[in-house]
């Protein structure tokens, strides 16, 4: 039977045992989708899903800032990224937030009416170019360690999705039909408006640092900090350009 995988077969979520088993669990509470492809396909690497999961849950979910502005930086990286799948996710998760008119001028290549949300697409966008991001930024300095740490989730997470993982959100591409974005992202509303407890996520990790100075004293920083320390692990194997 086809999968959602590419290059790759995890193992079924359903054997899955110890720290593996308690991140499928916490994924499925705080994100709302049990078994999110571009997490299983890491799971045969804990220490790399771990913290993946943890800099999108202690930014996005969890994190100081607004969720319908942090979703539409998820999608503007994305874009930017040309990461049709999570291109797709980040527009049914809007409908979860509520901001159902924004979804829709996202899905159909409409910047959105409201000036706020227009300038957070563009810095997402603009995230993708080195140097090209930087202060001043479309959200109050408070807000940065969940912007910030949102955009760095996104930029490792759509490029684990776009080798190991199809660009079909749903069967036949049915997310591609309003009515079923729609349908779909109000069936998380209860979930993605839940208030999510910082910080839960940490005691999966493995002695993960204090992180950087933009994200001091929020859990984003070691949830940063992990999995910038994970993701550089094999970092031998690549030559010098692909280090880079």
């Amino acid at each position: 039977m086809p999968t959602p995988f590419r290059h790759t077969e995890p193992l079924p979520p359903k054997a899955a045992t110890g720290r593996v088993a308690e991140l499928y669990e916490q994924i499925a509470r705080d994100f709302g989708i049990p078994e999110p492809a571009p997490f299983v396909v890491l799971s045969s690497a804990p220490a790399l899903l771990a913290p993946a999961w943890a800099l999108m849950r202690e930014s996005l979910i969890a994190g100081p800032g607004d969720r319908t502005g942090k979703e539409v930086a998820a999608f503007g990286v994305s874009q930017a990224n040309g990461c049709r799948f999570c291109v797709d996710a980040h527009t049914m998760l809007l409908h979860a937030t509520g901001d159902h008119a924004l979804a829709e001028r996202l899905a159909r290549g409409r910047e959105p009416a409201g000036e706020r949300h227009a300038r957070v697409l563009d810095w997402a966008r603009r995230t993708r170019i080195p140097g090209a991001a930087r202060e001043p930024y479309p959200f109050p300095r408070e807000e940065a360690p969940g912007y910030l740490g949102t955009a760095l989730a996104f930029h490792f997470i759509n490029r684990i999705v776009s080798a190991l993982v199809t660009e079909k959100l749903l069967p036949a591409d049915a997310q591609r039909l309003r009515p079923v974005r729609s349908l779909a992202g109000r069936s998380l509303s209860r979930t993605v408006r839940r208030p999510a407890v910082p910080g839960a996520s940490l005691p999966l990790l493995d002695d993960p640092g204090p992180g950087p100075a933009w994200a001091a004293g929020t859990p984003v920083g070691p949830a940063y900090a992990a999995l910038r320390t994970a993701a550089v692990m094999g970092a031998g194997l690549l030559d010098a350009d692909d280090q880079a």
